[in-house]
């Protein structure tokens, strides 16, 4: 069992029980929303600090720059590490009291009360593998975007199903170079995607590569007669070609490009690879250092590469592994709009679940998420939110899963629930537990110490020393 907490019923009355969950609850997916400060930073490390306990890999997404505190998991009583890592460590109280002995008591307080000592913080730091990729920056991990074509997979030698899972990854990295050249993105559609794949998969299943200079060259001299049914003069014509050869040249010669085309391959099985030591892969993708355009491509491919490793799974109704996104503003707005996340996300949150693999997504925005494609999750946790309109979103999210809020409750007094929770309080739904119901619960304190967005040299620092210690 995951342990999260403490929960009392809707109604508060009765005393504090264990908040628990069945890691199989999370396979149908969990939402959590709340406005800043309400503590849904805090919930999801301890879903995350739970799942990897429970030896389940994570794969996280870091908009904000915060997830890296994964990273500081220091001894409870360890004053030092806290004056160093403190958010706001020069700051006194007006009172004259030490704010470094408050952040300490409190965290030694909280965490005896969750019953996590030294020894499970240790065991915590000896059996995960943090990592944190940093697409076009060396902060972290570098990612090389477009591996799929720059570098040949050995999918393309495997089985049917391989072919295409690497058919999938082909498509995406040839629809990011599109959309950086503004042409037409779309596999169904853009006669560029269509040319610039059937080259590229001519020369992965030879066994080369397909980087773009060889795609280049194979523009100014084709390979090939035909595509599908038409000759490739018809299809498209020379003068079309060398275009298309002249902007991905200019793409290739870009100094700002060059950090795309480098670093660990983007695959996602690769990631979550265990190494000898049997260590449990904890994956963050950050994205904090990105403008909003690079920020929609980069995630668009990433989460296209993920659901190509889901498609690659046996079906499963056990959880195997956890996809989570600390906010997802931005990511699946409602219709019309449609940015490079939202398609993938969508097939993501409807196909996932029959392999295993569960999905939190995590917002302080409630009004610009499609809540439709959320309809279906199975765990909704609600914090603290800022408006009625707000709060009537998210009722009406948790009435569109199945024609009712649950638990026998009405709209109006879900609605009043949410207007008097407290700081850190969450009014909970998991469908997949009829004894717990509606609940209000209160997250555990997290092994983690939430030190809030690191800049890149910090994260460089930690990184720097997580390595030599899990070397050493």
């Amino acid at each position: 069992m995951l342990r999260l907490g403490r929960r009392l019923p809707i109604t508060g009355d009765g005393d504090l029980e264990a908040f628990e969950l069945a890691p199989s609850n999370l396979v149908t997916h969990a939402v959590v929303t709340g406005m800043t400060g309400s503590g849904k930073t805090g919930l999801i490390f301890v879903l995350v600090e739970e799942a990897l306990r429970s030896d389940l890999p994570v794969l996280m997404v870091d908009i904000k720059g915060d997830l890296a505190n994964l990273l500081l998991t220091f001894d409870v009583d360890d004053r030092a590490a806290i004056e160093r890592w403190h958010s706001d460590e020069s700051a006194a109280h007006s009172d004259g009291r030490d704010p470094i002995a408050d952040a300490l008591e409190a965290r030694t307080l909280g965490l005896d009360r969750a019953g996590i000592t030294n020894a499970d913080i240790a065991a915590f730091r000896e059996r995960v593998r943090v990592r944190v990729l940093t697409p076009g920056s060396n902060a972290g991990e570098p990612v090389h975007l477009l591996s799929s074509l720059e570098r040949r997979s050995p999918l393309w030698d495997g089985a049917p199903q391989d072919i295409e899972v690497a058919r999938n990854a082909l498509a995406s990295a040839v629809s990011l170079v599109l959309r950086l050249l503004g042409r037409d993105p779309d596999p169904a559609s853009s006669r560029e995607h269509v040319l610039l794949c059937v080259l590229a998969e001519r020369r992965l299943r030879e066994g080369q590569s397909a980087d773009l200079s060889s795609l280049i060259a194979d523009l100014d001299a084709p390979p090939i007669t035909r595509v599908g049914a038409m000759s490739l003069e018809r299809f498209f014509a020379k003068k079309e070609r060398n275009a298309l050869a002249a902007a991905l040249n200019a793409l290739v010669a870009s100094p700002s490009f060059a950090s795309w085309r480098e670093g660990v391959a983007l695959d996602v099985r690769q990631w979550f690879a265990r190494e000898s030591d049997g260590r449990t892969p904890a994956v963050i993708v950050s994205v904090a250092h990105l403008d909003e355009n690079e920020r929609a491509l980069v995630l668009g491919l990433l989460f296209e590469e993920l659901r190509a490793y889901v498609l690659s799974l046996p079906g499963a109704n056990t959880l195997r592994a956890l996809f989570v996104i600390d906010e997802v503003y931005g990511m699946l707005p409602p219709h019309p709009a449609n940015p490079p996340t939202k398609r993938p996300l969508i097939a993501l949150m409807k196909q996932s679940r029959a392999f295993g693999v569960g999905i939190v997504l995590a917002t302080q925005n409630p009004m610009d998420v499609d809540y439709r494609a959320l309809s279906n999750a199975g765990l909704w946790c609600i914090g603290r939110l800022l408006t009625d309109a707000d709060r009537e979103r998210v009722v009406d999210g948790l009435a569109n899963a199945d024609g009712g809020v649950g638990d026998g409750a009405s709209k109006k007094s879900v609605h009043d629930v949410l207007k008097r929770l407290g700081k850190r309080w969450f009014l909970v739904r998991n469908v997949h537990d009829a004894a717990q119901g509606l609940c209000v619960a209160q997250p555990r304190h997290t092994i983690s110490w939430l030190r809030g967005p690191l800049t890149r040299s910090e994260l460089r620092a930690l990184l720097d020393g997580h390595i030599k210690s899990s070397d050493g």
